[in-house]
């Protein structure tokens, strides 16, 4: 209606300013006739929609002819099966049970020192001394004691097996004898403190108490010894995959650090699960032939937990969800040349690997998908097949 009110205004303007001889848009903006210039905008607005009506009649007219239009253009690939790996993705740090800090067992001046920081040690070496205050002397003293309550014994024991003496005489020898052997024993349990020694074969890492310092037991770190040839790594998996990761299961190891990747196994797996965050240990055996992994090294784990033979693999980006929940993909039925027809398939899918996830059923091998495009077909439409994988 409003169009049509401002299709006579202009029309009547325009009867009234004679013949009507129209005069350009140049011509009008020169005049700086404000009147004129307002009905020359009216007559260009009016001509503007008469032009903007016919635009879309000859669309509405090109939409129903050209029929090539409404089909959509889209790739495809067909469904093959492989073997599919997945790989449970986890990080842990490296360690090692003969990682020790050595604490000294006797307290006083740390006489010597008889390593040095890499030097490699054998199991029972001796490592450093510790002055034993005088226990040495109270040793011999102690031995002369014993010699000679042994002496004493062994003859009046000699003396009770003729029948001579007393019982109480060979008892009394005996007792005194037995007394001082357990001192000796006993001083000599002390002194054997006073020598470090290794606690397993390894290298000695650091040497943190220099050789004349006054050390007190079990409170003065001596040095710190390891063993980089037992290396594994510790990590904890969630529980629900407590059946898939199990031991001996295969693992890939990479150490961004070293630029290094390895294959190994796991050795042991937690029977208890963590209550706190749901999870049970486990831990990968490391060789460690050229000793460059060392404690406490950042590890990257990929655990094989899963593999099937026979795979369906498609690529998660063609996946929709419906309101029910469902996922689908489309098919290509009916197919023609280079045209087919869509067919969407309900799908039940398994475990991802990145970009690509598992159809466990709703496809069969050599199914043909589509691939580009699959987000703005529908169920029933035709579509040209550009490529085919």
């Amino acid at each position: 209606m409003k169009y049509i009110y401002s299709l006579l205004i202009v029309t009547l303007l325009l009867t009234s300013c004679g013949e009507g001889k129209k005069q350009s848009v140049e011509a009008v903006v020169a005049s700086d006739n404000l009147e004129n210039i307002r009905l020359k905008r009216a007559e260009v607005v009016v001509e503007q929609q008469k032009i903007a009506e016919q635009l879309k009649q000859l669309d509405n007219r090109i939409a129903v002819l050209d029929t090539t239009k409404k089909v959509p253009l889209i790739t495809t690939f067909k469904a093959k099966q492989e073997v599919f790996t997945h790989y449970l993705e986890l990080q842990g740090n490296v360690s090692t049970k003969n990682l020790l800090v050595i604490y000294p067992e006797f307290s006083g001046v740390l006489t010597k020192v008889y390593v040095k920081e890499g030097q490699r040690v054998n199991k029972g070496q001796i490592l450093a001394k510790i002055d034993d205050g005088g226990l040495s002397q109270q040793l011999a003293q102690a031995q002369i004691q014993t010699d000679l309550s042994k002496t004493t014994f062994e003859r009046q024991e000699r003396l009770w097996n003729q029948k001579i003496g007393s019982e109480i005489q060979y008892l009394q020898a005996k007792s005194n004898y037995e007394a001082q052997a357990q001192a000796v024993s006993q001083i000599k349990q002390q002194m054997a403190k006073t020598v470090v020694k290794a606690p397993f074969s390894g290298t000695i890492d650091d040497v943190i108490t220099e050789q004349g310092s006054v050390v007190g037991a079990g409170q003065s770190q001596l040095m710190r010894i390891v063993n980089l040839d037992d290396m594994y790594i510790e990590t904890d998996v969630p529980e629900s995959y407590i059946t898939n990761v199990t031991v001996n299961k295969s693992v890939k190891v990479e150490f961004p650090i070293l630029g290094k990747t390895i294959d190994a196994k796991i050795r042991q797996a937690g029977n208890f699960i963590n209550p706190a965050n749901r999870t049970f240990k486990i831990e990968v055996a490391i060789p460690n032939k050229d000793k460059n992994i060392k404690p406490n090294l950042t590890a990257k784990l990929k655990i094989n937990d899963y593999t099937s033979e026979n795979a369906l693999l498609i690529p998660l980006s063609i996946i929709s969800e419906n309101a029910e929940g469902q996922q689908y993909v489309y098919t290509i039925i009916d197919k023609s040349g280079n045209k087919g027809i869509v067919k969407r398939e309900i799908i039940e899918t398994g475990r991802t690997q990145g970009d690509y996830i598992e159809v466990l059923s709703g496809i069969e091998n050599d199914e043909e998908i589509i691939d580009e495009g699959a987000r703005s077909v529908k169920d029933g439409q035709e579509v040209k097949i550009l490529t085919s994988n």
